[in-house]
């Protein structure tokens, strides 16, 4: 493990550290979007979205890619997705009794 292997994964930490962040990081994974179609769908404000938009550029994860006067967001890596949909399935596996909400287990 190196350094920038440390720095990748406090990102991706970061950006899932965020319930908004984490939503919009599964929808591009479903495919790319623009930010007004990524806040009607996941029922925040545009300013919400811009703001969580440039976080996760700042860690790397998503890239803006300029369309005429619009600009949409794709997964940065294409190994992202897949990692993701890893993630999800190890999230199913946690004991939501002792994990959830009202965590007790620390």
């Amino acid at each position: 493990m190196t350094l920038t292997h440390t720095a990748a994964l406090s990102r991706l930490g970061h950006a899932l550290s965020d319930r908004t962040r984490t939503r919009v990081l599964l929808a591009l994974r479903e495919a790319p979007a623009y930010p007004s179609d990524l806040a009607d769908a996941l029922g925040v404000s545009r300013q919400v979205m811009s703001n969580q938009l440039a976080c996760l550029r700042g860690c790397g994860l998503v890239e803006a890619v300029p369309d005429g006067r619009r600009t949409w967001y794709r997964l940065a890596d294409p190994h992202l997705a897949p990692a993701l949909d890893d993630l999800l399935t190890l999230v199913l596996a946690v004991d939501p009794e002792c994990c959830g909400p009202e965590c007790t287990c620390s």
